[in-house]
């Protein structure tokens, strides 16, 4: 409405000051089935299309994959589960040209596990010309985009809560002994469906439920303090955040819970829809050279800095605020340490100190840290 003679322009919230400044884009194209068994349906979403699985090596002993092959039937025509954490191509190779030697007729890639099953299933289902996995690796080298020879549907199982992988495109390829890593990204590795099934998740042990999580709430604030911010994609994570704080203690101590375990998968589900769209930024950009020179698990890696990140994104832009505070119950000075006191409530260290970098090697690790892919999306204090 125009003010009339003499009256004022009505006052607008930071969010709707955003939303006319500048227009945005979300895209998501992946159909999503959540619920207690909702893999059993995975035969209907097939419709008929033979499949190969790609699980971790424990899916076996923990009775996985029999109930998968009773579930798929006919359908299933392989079991690939030599995964490894943090996929690199010291096994990749040898993987990626077997499995399109011997299944280059299967139509769907199912990936039933973590983040790195789902990783090693997207660096499978993307096919070169002539089969081998060096020439992927050399397309991926230059960084560019590109359109591959062959490629396989792709079907997202995970039976973690937290990497979001299920409804990214992006996978990492690790070469740790060259000291880099791989980001694959493409149209074609969009998952065509996301399988949740928190069912799946009861067994998971404590460290790697506290992995997940903080890796969950990790791309939530991430999506937020970044140049890529939509209000789309803040919706998701404000919800994702303020779940898995709320979640993950109460978690830890009854880890049987399917209601808990269901609340924590919808959580980490908000998490990847919200960073599908913006990417990471800086605490994802200091973890790699943490997991590639220490060895620190992801979801530890990338969420030990979050209190410190938090310092430097409060206070630079009114509007991110005011959504950092929708999670923070609006009490923003007070953020950066309650969150510290919940990643020690779960067991995490938040120094430095505590995984072997002395203070003038962090500060170093940080600057290099900016200068990356993800950290040139962060929009916070960057000396």
């Amino acid at each position: 409405m125009v003010p009339g003679p003499g009256q004022q322009e009505p006052e607008h919230s930071e969010e709707e000051r955003f939303l006319k400044s500048v227009t945005h884009r979300y895209h998501n194209p992946v159909a999503i089935r959540l619920g207690a068994g909702t893999v059993a349906q995975l035969p209907e979403i097939l419709a008929g299309r033979r499949a190969v699985l790609v699980t971790f090596p424990e899916a076996e002993g923990l009775g996985l994959v029999a109930r998968l092959r009773t579930i798929l039937g006919d359908s299933l025509v392989a079991v690939e589960d030599r995964i490894e954490p943090n996929p690199d191509v010291s096994y990749l190779a040898a993987m990626y040209e077997r499995f399109w030697r011997e299944h280059a007729r299967a139509d769907v890639v199912i990936a039933v596990g973590g983040g790195s099953a789902i990783d090693t299933a997207k660096a499978l289902m993307v096919g070169t010309e002539s089969g081998r996995f060096d020439d992927l690796i050399a397309l991926l080298a230059t960084g560019k985009p590109f359109t591959p020879a062959r490629v396989k549907a792709l079907i997202a199982v995970p039976t973690t809560a937290g990497t979001g992988s299920e409804v990214t495109p992006w996978a990492t390829i690790w070469d740790k002994a060259a000291g880099k890593k791989h980001s694959l990204h493409l149209p074609q590795t969009w998952p065509e469906v996301a399988v949740v099934d928190p069912e799946l998740m009861l067994t998971l042990p404590a460290s790697v439920t506290v992995q997940s999580a903080l890796d969950a709430l990790s791309h939530a604030l991430e999506s937020i303090w970044n140049v890529n911010s939509n209000p789309i994609s803040d919706t998701y994570a404000i919800a994702a955040a303020r779940e898995v704080i709320a979640t993950l203690p109460a978690l830890l101590k009854d880890p049987r819970n399917v209601e808990l375990r269901a609340r924590m998968a919808l959580a980490a589900l908000k998490a990847g829809m919200a960073f599908s769209n913006t990417k990471t930024a800086l605490a994802h950009s200091i973890s790699y050279e943490m997991t590639l020179r220490f060895g620190i698990p992801h979801g530890i890696a990338c969420s030990f800095t979050l209190p410190m990140v938090l310092g430097r994104a409060v206070g630079v832009d009114p509007g991110r605020d005011a959504v950092l505070g929708a999670i923070f119950d609006e009490n923003l000075e007070g953020a950066p340490r309650r969150l510290e006191n919940f990643l020690h409530e779960v067991g995490v260290q938040t120094d430095f100190s505590a995984y072997g970098v002395d203070a003038e090697e962090s500060r170093r690790m940080v600057m290099n840290a900016l200068d990356g892919v993800r950290g040139k999306n962060f929009m916070g204090v960057r000396t």
